[in-house]
């Protein structure tokens, strides 16, 4: 078993192209069944400064989870757009 607290201490890593993708901002649960639904890692969203540009978090599904590892964990994003983007409000 594996706690959220030891979750958000792990890099997230894409298996298909090695781009680190970051560290778990936070987790999308769905309460009514006890699962979690999705991992969420801050986005770079291309800003210059912190003044322009989108800030947004990748929203990577629970099924794209590969493995948990001691210190990463591994998903399957096949393309820069297969996290889903949320603007951050």
């Amino acid at each position: 078993m594996i706690r959220v607290a030891e979750l958000r201490q792990r890099e997230v890593i894409n298996v298909i192209d090695g781009r680190r993708l970051g560290i778990i901002k936070d987790i999308d649960l769905d309460l009514e069944e006890g699962r979690v639904k999705a991992l969420i890692v801050p986005g770079s969203g291309g800003k210059f400064l912190f003044f322009f540009g989108r800030d947004e978090d990748l929203i990577i599904p629970w099924e794209n989870v590969i493995k948990i590892g001691v210190d990463v964990i591994l998903v399957e994003s096949y393309s820069s757009t297969s996290p889903v983007h949320r603007d951050r409000a």
